[in-house]
């Protein structure tokens, strides 16, 4: 026969079995919820007229050196997308934003890449930076990477 003791404990490890069920599913919410949010952010950003000039001035110039874009163009929409861009090369590579959901296409990255390229050389040699423009070659390669694999598999 089974008696009260052996009852109440079956009732008590299921009762810790549906607590750890039910904390791991609130996590795997928040985390998700966290990442609509930041996903949320990003595109704000995206989407503003400020980012959005600076862009395409960005686009619009032509490819040149540190020191000659510095003279003729100045660096504040470089460094508006720029920095955009880093940030989205950190997040992806610390694994906080999957590949798959980034704002920004490889063909876009990829051109705006290739114009900062020179100066983000530039750059890592004035302010003895060696790191400087890493995260955005990071990202270009991922979502290329990603690219592939979409028309692999589509």
């Amino acid at each position: 026969m089974v008696g009260i003791t052996e009852i109440s404990a079956v009732v008590a490890a299921a009762g810790v079995l549906v607590g750890v069920v039910y904390y791991i599913l609130q996590i795997r919410h928040q985390s998700r919820m966290r990442q609509t949010e930041l996903l949320t952010r990003l595109y704000s950003t995206l989407v503003s007229k400020d980012w959005l000039d600076a862009w395409q001035k960005v686009q619009d110039r032509e490819i040149l050196d540190h020191g000659e874009y510095s003279k003729k163009y100045g660096f504040l929409e470089m460094n508006e997308v720029g920095l955009f861009l880093i940030q989205l090369g950190k997040l992806l590579k610390r694994g906080l934003i999957d590949v798959d959901l980034m704002p920004l296409s490889y063909g876009q990255v990829k051109t705006t890449w290739e114009k900062m390229k020179p100066i983000m050389e530039g750059g890592k040699r004035r302010f003895n930076t060696p790191k400087l423009g890493d995260e955005v070659e990071y990202l270009c390669r991922e979502l290329e990477k990603s690219e592939r694999r979409g028309v692999k598999n589509g």
